[in-house]
């Protein structure tokens, strides 16, 4: 697709800083960017942009690039995406429909505009609000309410009785409400615990790739409103999410754990269970949380303990090599004094 740059910017809104006809044929980040790219940049990477191969950037209004036509933009990073959605934009999907190689219980419900691909399976006593997109191989239990416009990726499966708000999207392969690991041992043997519950999750959440949501005990296990979930995530039965949570590749949180509003979880931290995570916390990667942590702000390391306890800790843990190396060098300097000191002593 060829366009100009007088185009580029306005379709962003900005303000041209070069050749209105410069012809602007893709976009590309500044370490792919070719010659017909336009890019983005910031003064922290002027340098790069200069020796960049792209003909112009997207760039913010405190920066004007010498000898590089450019777009100032307020938000650089928004404004980027949209031309990145206009050379190459995404795929729409195909209203088709109810496929007739689609499964879709006699009793269940749907709204207008919903799609539901060939080999996906709905079950009974299903509800699906109006614009919703299930794609193939999705499999929706009995019983489960699904919002307005929520998107279902390849292979999502929803167990009975799951509950999702509008605007919720669910990529590949992962799984809703399955059973909590919570077991009994009886007699030498383990026995599961009940698993009545089922799994709520509210409006304009996002549940990444393969990442799995346990349903509660008796109760339901619950995500907050706009919690945006990385693939591959664990969380157990039980378990209350609060509102706005950003929770990371490889999280595991445990059963019966609880976080407030606006808590990030960053990648492959741990909760044991029955933990509690205040508002405005944010754990940094790894991090292992064995107690409940009410006050906002960092927390980092195994346990965690607030951020600047904690790199006073590694500071000081990184001297202890050169510590024991200085101590060992007293240790032989106070025997060679005690050696000489004896002969005096037993003479005295």
């Amino acid at each position: 697709m060829n366009t100009q740059l007088g185009e580029i910017a306005a379709l962003v809104g900005g303000s041209l800083h070069g050749d209105f006809g410069l012809p602007i044929t893709g976009a590309a980040i500044l370490r792919d960017a070719t010659e017909g790219d336009i890019t983005l940049a910031d003064r922290h990477h002027a340098g790069q942009l200069i020796d960049s191969r792209a003909s112009a950037a997207l760039v913010p209004p405190d920066f004007l690039p010498d000898g590089k036509p450019c777009v100032t933009v307020t938000d650089v990073h928004a404004s980027f995406a949209k031309v990145v959605e206009y050379f190459r934009p995404q795929s729409q999907h195909h209203r088709l429909g109810i496929s007739v190689a689609a499964q879709v219980g006699k009793t269940a419900r749907i709204g207008p505009h919903v799609v539901v691909h060939p080999g996906a399976f709905v079950g009974e006593q299903v509800s699906i609000g109006a614009g919703t997109v299930i794609h193939p191989g999705v499999r929706v239990l009995d019983g489960c309410r699904i919002g307005d416009n929520v998107v279902l990726y390849p292979n999502v499966v929803l167990y009975e009785n799951t509950v999702l708000g509008n605007k919720v999207t669910i990529h590949a392969g992962a799984v809703i409400g399955a059973y909590g690991f919570g077991y009994h041992t009886v007699n030498g043997r383990h026995e599961r615990g009940a698993q009545l519950g089922n799994v709520e999750i509210g409006d304009d959440v996002e549940v990444g790739a393969n990442t799995t949501i346990d349903r509660g005990t008796y109760g339901p296990t619950t995500i907050g409103a706009g919690t945006k979930i990385d693939n591959l995530v664990m969380i157990a039965h039980n378990c209350r999410i609060g509102r706005h949570n950003l929770i990371c590749s490889q999280v595991g949180i445990a059963g019966s754990c609880t976080t407030e509003d606006y808590v990030v979880l960053a990648g492959q931290v741990g909760l044991r269970d029955h933990v509690h995570i205040g508002a405005g916390v944010m754990l940094g990667a790894q991090s292992g949380v064995m107690h409940d942590i009410k006050k906002s702000g960092a927390w980092l390391g195994s346990p965690a303990k607030p951020e600047r306890e904690q790199l006073v800790e590694i500071v000081a843990i990184s001297k202890l090599p050169a510590l024991r190396k200085e101590f060992v060098a007293l240790r032989k300097q106070v025997a060679e004094l005690v050696a000489k000191l004896e002969p005096s002593a037993k003479s005295a």
